[in-house]
């Protein structure tokens, strides 16, 4: 074994990929979510004690919990601020007190850019948040770079709207449009021309894992990093990838765009290549494909054998 790694936010979408990762990888793995309760008390970021006690005797902290959605911090912005900046802070002052002084590994997110003028973006791009949720990782990154003063190694990676599980989000976008193409529903797009850099869970766990053997080996100065395809993609291709993956059975419509999303965003990934030797390998066709595979499996026992959905008996 090569040590134990704490996962925060591991009861999420990366957190339960990257941890079965990291046991087959060798490495031990001590959970912490609120989902899980210790005494009766959820492991909750904003609790120290509690954090400090998990942390005990690991390594490294991959630090993934936060209120992780755009739109919820919009809804709650207090609590998006208070368990993405001071969740941060708390698991920084831990790994400066454990006895094994772990790494911290801060997941991060394309919304610290905002709107960014040019594409593809480099991590050296100004950052320049334009809602709740881009501001409060702005603020963690800050406070990560800022630990390494006080003798914290830490590393930051900057993820960019990550896919591939059908226990995601029902209403993010890409399992929202497979899980409704499998069943030939409409696929609303908020913003035809809306253009994004999705990368696959199985990327995105790669690449974390290539920051934790960079860390675990020692390094000391990782800069932020991009984990991500460098591949833009619109709304509308989305739509149609996933439509078509379905046998084009369902209709596109148009609703109006939220007025807090960032419209635009294409990340560079030559500083993962070089610095990791870390690529994005799954093409989105295949990923949104399988999806909708999944999606269409989850829902064969609703079918009846004529292969209708079955109605409510009065």
């Amino acid at each position: 074994m090569t040590g134990t790694i704490l996962i925060t936010g591991s009861e999420g979408l990366i957190g339960r990929a990257l941890a079965a990762s990291l046991f087959w990888s060798g490495f031990g793995v001590r959970p912490y979510d609120l989902k899980l309760t210790h005494c009766g008390r959820p492991l909750d970021v904003l609790e120290p004690a509690l954090l400090t006690d998990a942390a005990e005797g690991c390594v490294g902290i991959v630090h993934l919990a936060a209120v992780s959605r755009v739109i919820w911090g919009q809804r709650e912005p207090d609590l998006c601020w208070r368990t993405n900046v001071e969740g941060t802070r708390n698991a920084l002052r831990t790994a400066r007190q454990a006895r094994l002084r772990p790494w911290v590994l801060l997941a991060s997110s394309r919304e610290v850019y905002g709107q960014a003028a040019v594409l593809p973006v480099s991590e050296d791009t100004p950052l320049d948040p334009v809602n709740v949720y881009g501001r409060s990782k702005a603020a963690a990154e800050a406070l990560c770079i800022g630990a390494r003063s006080r003798g914290v190694q830490t590393a930051i990676a900057r993820l960019s709207n990550v896919y591939g599980s059908t226990g995601d989000h029902a209403d993010r976008v890409v399992p929202c449009f497979a899980a409704r193409a499998a069943l030939g529903l409409p696929l609303s797009i908020e913003g035809r021309e809306h253009t994004f850099d999705f990368t696959h869970l199985t990327d995105t766990v790669r690449g974390l894992l290539a920051m934790i053997r960079v860390l675990t080996d020692g390094e000391q100065a990782l800069p932020p990093i991009h984990l991500l395809t460098g591949k833009p993609t619109t709304l509308g291709q989305l739509a149609l990838l996933a439509s078509a993956a379905a046998g084009n059975r369902s209709p596109i419509v148009e609703a109006p765009p939220r007025h807090f999303d960032v419209a635009r965003f294409v990340g560079n990934p030559s500083r993962a290549k070089e610095l990791l030797g870390f690529s994005a390998e799954v093409e989105l066709r295949d990923g949104v494909s399988q999806l909708v595979r999944e999606f269409a499996a989850l829902n064969q026992p609703l079918r009846s054998s004529s292969g209708e959905l079955p109605t409510e008996s009065a």
